[in-house]
């Protein structure tokens, strides 16, 4: 196997300075892309029951979407995990939980009619999972501070293996996913992009998005029958169908097919800085808004007789019209003050006199 150790070994700050623009650029354009896939997604997963190119589309796309995001998300948090701001952002992504969870829920309730959806805070609803899981992640990080790269590595994806074994509902508090998703957080937090650039930015660049190629045409061509909870995330090993042991195995190899996946798919990702890099920087708005149009055109029917090549392709165009829609500054604007809300000010105060009380938060 090829050794990558050499990505996650500290530079000097000189070297660490010079190229850390080129690093945000780069996981700015990869984050676009990553929300273009996960809109792509949401949008080809009423069609995957009738449609085998629309099913193992879903497949590739599920295969990196998930880990590179939140690898992403754990790079960006290098900066902002402790401290002020850190304690800032936790309760943005607060507010932004019980803001969405509650509008999502009243909407499924009262106007889509959507039944087999559980109503509550501690279940979140369908993609605000990663909401709860990045407070988690920034959460156990901060706690595993004094632990080496390696050992918090070990450590995540050892959780990862046993959340699954836990007699409790996958969906609650999104732990199942939080845990199994966690060490592409670890993996984020201390990547070391001028390591990566040095290493991929060469025929295996090339080889990567060959390999991305071939892993997508054997999702479309093989008769997959994993459960696709595997690829989710929110399942555990009793609700799959299988013991524990067999249960770890295949999460272990799904962590394998994760991380080829994941490598492979950065082939794509332009590194420098373009128009997407402007419209990524405005990722959440379409990460939290999209829902509710995909929602509705799921209820007018759109998808019900899709099936052919030309259809699915047809939704795929119209997701990708979506994203760059839902990104544009006009929507910053008209739903800032939901998409990124301010708590009043006095439990702001009571959030400072917290961080002044525990150290933990600081």
């Amino acid at each position: 196997m090829m050794n990558i150790s050499h990505l996650y070994q500290p530079v000097r700050t000189s070297v660490r300075a010079r190229c850390s623009a080129a690093g945000e650029t780069y996981f700015i354009n990869l984050r676009f892309l990553l929300i273009v896939c996960v809109v792509i997604g949401n949008m080809l997963e009423p069609l995957i029951r009738h449609s085998d190119v629309a099913h193992g589309i879903f497949l590739w796309i599920f295969s990196f979407h998930m880990p590179l995001f939140v690898l992403v998300t754990g790079y960006f948090a290098r900066s902002n995990l402790h401290g002020r701001t850190g304690l800032k952002i936790l309760r943005t992504i607060g507010m932004q939980y019980i803001v969405f969870q509650s509008i999502y829920s009243l909407l499924d309730f009262t106007v889509f009619r959507v039944h087999g959806i559980t109503h509550s805070f501690f279940a979140p609803y369908l993609l605000l999972w990663f909401l709860a899981g990045h407070i988690l992640w920034r959460l156990m990080l901060i706690g595993m501070r004094q632990l080496t790269f390696a050992q918090q590595l070990t450590l995540s994806v050892v959780l990862g293996l046993v959340v699954g074994s836990l007699p409790m509902d996958g969906v609650w508090l999104a732990l199942s996913r939080t845990l199994i998703y966690f060490p592409f957080f670890v993996i984020g937090y201390h990547f070391r992009f001028e390591r990566f650039a040095a290493w991929f930015r060469s025929y295996r660049q090339a080889l990567a998005g060959g390999l991305s190629i071939a892993l997508l045409a054997v999702f479309i061509m093989m008769d997959w029958s994993l459960n696709n909870g595997w690829f989710y995330g929110n399942q555990t090993f009793m609700q799959l169908g299988v013991d524990t042991w067999h249960g770890m195995a295949i999460r272990l190899g799904m962590y394998i097919l994760q991380l080829i996946a994941s490598l492979a798919f950065l082939a794509f990702v332009p590194w420098k800085s373009q128009q997407i890099t402007d419209l990524g920087r405005r990722t959440l708005y379409v990460f939290l808004l999209h829902g509710l149009l995909v929602r509705t055109l799921e209820i007018s029917g759109l998808f019900t007789h899709i099936s052919s090549i030309a259809g699915v392709l047809m939704v795929i165009a119209l997701a990708v019209i979506l994203t760059l829609l839902l990104s544009q500054p006009a929507v910053r604007r008209w739903t800032h003050r939901w998409v990124e809300p301010e708590l009043p000010r006095y439990v702001r105060l009571k959030f400072r006199h917290a961080q002044r009380r525990y150290s933990f938060l600081r």
